[in-house]
């Protein structure tokens, strides 16, 4: 559904000059899940600057990270955003050498300046800014303060940039992530004990989905107790508030430089994160809970509105160029989003296919979503429509056999389209069941993992 307050501004529809085109700022937070922002439904988080964001543009609600080919989800997730190009198409990193947004933005005549987490890691794109810095992401994340060193660095190259063309900023936060560490004003405005657990909040999850012991998982230990789960939430929402405290320092400059109001804003994620949900701790699942991410684009020429079009992180690439009027490069996974933002379309796709490493595979529709995890041969099936929260597995019953069919189908003709090779099921399927450690070998994992 897509609902329309405002018409889209002619420079919008245009190709300006890049005299006239508008600033770009990409604001990426890290393991932001797509249900912590107020304005976006939450009335128990403190975001009164992204909330701004939302309030005054256009939200996805149905904006994903295709996925992964490692645990640490993120990297794939900024690689596919700066390159428009799912990862089955690079071993590790975007090369730079291919068409990237940076490099894009630079031709139309932007100076542009990346100031973000070392995590990143989409190496050789970054080498394409004009201006390309790094945080030390443990320091930023125990500091009290986050996102303060971006926002303090991006102030002063705002006072000091060229002004004589746009800009684009992409401001790669190192939080939520863990460890999570927020000064005490922030941890103040939540009361833990009555923060309420996610809505399919599990102790442990019910099979072992092929990553149950990998680092993220041993946040808290077996099982997740609902005392476990609000220390994680209280310590995850005051971070996000206090990174939302930075944005609005960084907006309050913006506005005195004169430069905001003619500034695109996008904000989002590079991926979700469970906490607590289905008996997870980290994002290395197929579920709604780790794969949605908040997506934000605010600005001129965009309206209000709301759209359920099923997009992907990796879209951005091809929606910045063709907003600001720049061409597309061709050969991108990535579609542009401006058809729905201006009105013209209401999605670009009808299916969205999810990956994880070899051990999971998904796609949905606007109604049903499918996960096949190929190593025990087992499928759920969820009503998006009537169980959001995804805890009532329809994969048992025969009626939804055709159902489950054409899903299947249709998830191979995406791994076709991007050159995704996993099989869909196991000759020799493993155990599915899940042991959880005990309290020893819990330790010797968090060991293992040098936690």
């Amino acid at each position: 559904m897509l609902r329309r307050e405002l018409l889209a501004l002619p420079g919008l529809l245009a190709a300006p000059k890049p005299a006239g085109r508008p600033n770009i700022a990409l604001l990426l937070t890290d393991d932001q899940r797509a249900d912590t922002i107020g304005a976006l439904g939450n009335p128990h988080i403190h975001t009164p600057n992204m909330d701004r964001l939302a309030r005054s543009g256009f939200v996805f609600r149905n904006a994903y990270c295709l996925g992964s080919n490692i645990p640490a989800v993120c990297l794939p997730s900024r690689n596919m955003l700066l390159s428009g190009r799912v990862y089955f198409r690079y071993e590790r990193y975007a090369p730079g050498s291919e068409p990237n947004l940076a490099d894009s933005l630079r031709e139309a005549g932007y100076v542009s300046w990346h100031y973000g987490k070392r995590g990143n890691e989409a190496l050789e794109i970054h080498k394409r800014f004009d201006y390309s810095h790094y945080l030390k992401d443990e320091e930023d994340r125990t500091c009290g303060e986050p996102g303060r060193e971006i926002v303090d660095r991006t102030i002063e190259f705002l006072r000091s940039r060229p002004k004589d063309r746009p800009f684009f900023l992409y401001l790669a936060f190192a939080n939520p992530h863990d460890p999570r560490v927020a000064a005490p004003r922030y941890l103040a405005m939540y009361e833990r004990t009555k923060l309420p657990l996610p809505r399919n909040y599990m102790p442990v999850h019910p099979f072992d989905n092929g990553e149950m012991l990998v680092r993220d998982e041993l946040l808290a230990p077996f099982p997740r107790t609902p005392e476990e789960i609000r220390r994680h939430l209280h310590e995850y929402y005051a971070v996000i508030t206090g990174l939302d405290y930075h944005l609005g320092r960084l907006f309050a400059a913006m506005e005195e430089l004169g430069v905001f109001a003619n500034t695109l804003f996008v904000f989002s994620s590079d991926n979700g994160l469970a906490l607590g949900s289905h008996g997870l701790m980290g994002k290395q699942s197929l579920y709604e809970h780790s794969m949605k991410v908040p997506l934000i684009v605010s600005g001129p020429g965009i309206p209000k509105g709301r759209s359920d079009a099923l997009v992907y992180l990796m879209d951005l690439f091809p929606t910045l160029v063709d907003l600001v009027g720049a061409p597309i490069p061709p050969g991108l996974d990535g579609v542009s989003l401006k058809p729905i933002l201006i009105g013209r379309s209401r999605g670009v796709r009808d299916t969205l296919f999810t990956a994880y490493r070899e051990v999971q595979r998904a796609i949905r529709d606007e109604r049903w979503k499918l996960i096949i995890y190929p190593r025990i041969n087992r499928k759920q099936l969820f009503d998006l429509r009537n169980d959001p929260e995804e805890t009532h597995d329809l994969a048992w019953d025969p009626r939804h056999a055709g159902l489950i069919a054409r899903l299947t189908d249709q998830l191979r003709q995406w791994q076709q389209r991007f050159g995704d090779r996993a099989p869909l099921a196991s000759e020799r399927p493993a155990d599915a069941t899940f042991r959880p450690p005990t309290a020893e070998e819990f330790q010797q994992l968090r060991r293992k993992w040098k936690m």
